[in-house]
């Protein structure tokens, strides 16, 4: 058993607060900056109703095994208060956030030797009071290696009811590890290669600044116009990220247009969801990095320049 604190209980940080829940073997506290009175995950088998301690001031927080971040990298700031006092004894901290920055974010806070960069991809949508909407399996991806080996065990069942899929952490730090739970399904990879797998999941975020510039959903991509333009602003990402050493196909700018082909017409990313809601947007997170880490290396990258401009223009509170 862990203690495991949730900092961040929106859409990712409710999903992943669920499955530790369905591990049942787990200390959990969920770090929020209201009271939570409640947190329900509903899947299309059921509804996760996810018991836990809920803190809302980050001074009352005591020392835990592992941190996990979950929330948007505006939010970064608060989410270092958190952390703090949850790892003050020499907790592990899993950032899971957008971008390629993860380590860079904590990185006054926590050794870089136990902070672990996690990649995810689910599809889900947060809902007031409490609840959480997940309309699809978890899939993660973190460093090969002692830590990202640990922190897949976090979801190892040690109840009944789930079905373990494939699971080779005992004798290896690389590979893939599957659990089926009652509810959810979650896989972790764990990677050699997890600078790829990194600017992989960008180049799919970078072309998500289309919807929230346009507030349109992801059915705006099957314009040829747009489809175009979210081409040219993947290629751009994909440039920098090969200077820096990711291993990227030539077609990943098609694979990211296909992949939005294949959502349906209304689906609304996180970008284009803080917007709409007058929130801040991951704005360099997902398109000023790519700027940023383009300049040194003499990397031309237009339409990511413009689109940070544009984006920044339509909010005073923009990161």
């Amino acid at each position: 058993m862990a203690r495991i604190a949730v900092v961040g209980v929106g859409a990712i940080g409710g999903v992943i607060a669920s499955l530790l829940h369905q591990s049942g073997q787990h200390q959990i506290t969920l770090c929020t900056r209201r009271t939570l009175d409640q947190l329900t995950v509903r899947t299309s088998t059921g509804d996760v109703q996810v018991t836990a301690t809920n803190l809302t001031d980050p001074a009352s927080a005591v020392p835990v095994d592992w941190v996990l971040v979950a929330t948007k990298t505006y939010d970064t700031e608060g989410a270092a208060r958190w952390v703090q006092h949850l790892a003050s004894a020499g907790a592990n901290l899993a950032v899971i956030q957008n971008g390629v920055e993860q380590r860079e974010r904590f990185a006054s806070i926590v050794p870089q030797d136990r902070i672990l960069p996690v990649i995810i991809d689910c599809p889900v949508e947060r809902h007031p009071d409490g609840l959480v909407v997940q309309r699809g399996p978890v899939k993660m991806a973190v460093e090969s290696g002692l830590l990202g080996t640990e922190f897949a065990s976090l979801f190892t069942p040690s109840i009944g009811g789930v079905e373990l899929e494939s699971k080779s952490l005992a004798t290896s730090n690389s590979g893939q590890f599957e659990v089926r739970f009652e509810h959810s399904t979650v896989t972790i990879d764990l990677t050699d290669d997890f600078l790829t797998a990194a600017w992989r999941k960008l180049c799919f975020n970078s072309a998500g600044a289309i919807s929230a510039l346009t507030l349109q959903p992801a059915g705006i991509l099957r314009d040829p116009e747009f489809a175009r333009a979210a081409l040219d602003i993947v290629n751009e990402c994909a440039t920098v990220a090969r200077a820096l050493g990711a291993q990227l196909e030539p077609s990943i700018a098609q694979q990211v247009i296909d992949g939005y082909h294949a959502q349906p017409f209304d689906s609304v990313n996180s970008m284009l969801a803080d917007r709409l809601a007058s929130r801040p947007m991951e704005i360099d997170a997902r398109n000023g990095v790519i700027v940023r880490k383009g300049e040194p290396l003499a990397i031309p990258t237009p339409l990511n320049r413009l689109i940070v401009a544009l984006l920044r223009a339509t909010t005073k509170a923009s990161v």
